[in-house]
């Protein structure tokens, strides 16, 4: 199978996870595209969606999928979204779309995060992918001194700017043996917005994709 074709089973496998006219929470990325595509399909469709991304929200409304705002809504039923690395505990490296704040958001707001991915984003230890920090601007320094005092190498992602004004470093070179730690520790940085560890809201459920078809792991 083509990394498209896993990327549109775990989409479709995860319309299983919506109940139809619920709220829900959809994020950003190439594999949420394909739910996005499969969410469009379904019969009887949610009531609304809250969006990590301005990107996922120009593509829900292009189906005339309701989106709305984050605080209309004072919880979510699924919160369906990839990673770009999870471990065997539902930990996971986010945001190499950049939009990992509102990722963390709208996670926050679910009682089940739906992870959907193939099966090259499934490690025993996270790190390999760089992990993204996004800061505000006068941080930058900063908060690239204190990467590199943990061992990692940051490197600014040129020319991108968050949804939120920010700038991203990507942090290579980390093993991160504690997930949850390591968000905590970063996380409490003056200048940094969002870590793009997901510890604290890691997935409930991951759905994925493999030549044999979709494996469902529960956390």
């Amino acid at each position: 199978m083509t990394q498209d074709e896993l990327k549109a089973a775990v989409g479709f496998a995860a319309t299983a996870y919506v109940q139809p006219g619920s709220v829900i929470g959809v994020g950003t990325g190439s594999t949420v595209n394909f739910f996005i595509e499969a969410l469009a399909q379904m019969n009887a469709r949610v009531s609304a969606v809250v969006s990590s991304s301005e990107q996922s929200t120009r593509r829900l409304r292009g189906h005339g999928i309701t989106v709305v705002d984050a605080n209309e809504v004072e919880a979510l039923e699924v919160y369906v979204d990839g990673a770009d690395e999870i471990d065997h505990t539902g930990c996971m490296i986010k945001g190499g779309g950049g939009a990992l704040t509102r990722e963390k958001i709208v996670a926050d707001m679910a009682e089940r995060f739906i992870c959907i991915a193939d099966e090259s984003k499934l490690v025993q230890t996270l790190g390999r992918f760089a992990l993204p920090v996004e800061v505000i601007p006068m941080a930058r320094s900063l908060v690239a001194r204190r990467l590199r005092a943990l061992g990692a190498t940051p490197v600014l992602r040129e020319g991108f700017v968050t949804d939120n004004g920010c700038v991203i470093l990507d942090a290579h070179g980390l093993a991160i043996v504690d997930p949850a730690a390591t968000e905590r520790e970063i996380g409490e940085w003056p200048g940094v917005v969002t870590v793009g560890l997901f510890a604290r809201n890691r997935a409930t459920v991951c759905l994925l994709g493999t030549p044999g078809g979709v494996r469902t792991i529960s956390f």
